[in-house]
């Protein structure tokens, strides 16, 4: 079957989580009563903290990955 048919076939569930392997959220975080930016994997497991937005959002895609941000 090719990609294409694959993709026709597929479950809900399968559709639902296709491509969250390509993604990571970045979010706003209190540490320390001091702003932070945490990294969380598509299934929601935290990666890292970073202090600042754009160094998130680098950090991710040095990873291949695509940042979305969470407010």
């Amino acid at each position: 079957m090719n990609e294409i048919e694959r993709i026709r076939h597929m479950s809900a569930r399968e559709l639902a989580l296709f491509g969250m392997q390509d993604l990571a959220y970045v979010k706003p975080v209190a540490v320390d009563n001091t702003v932070g930016y945490a990294v969380h994997a598509a299934d929601g497991t935290q990666i890292a903290i970073l202090p600042d937005r754009s160094l998130a959002f680098a950090t991710v895609r040095q990873h291949d990955l695509e940042p979305l941000s969470v407010h």
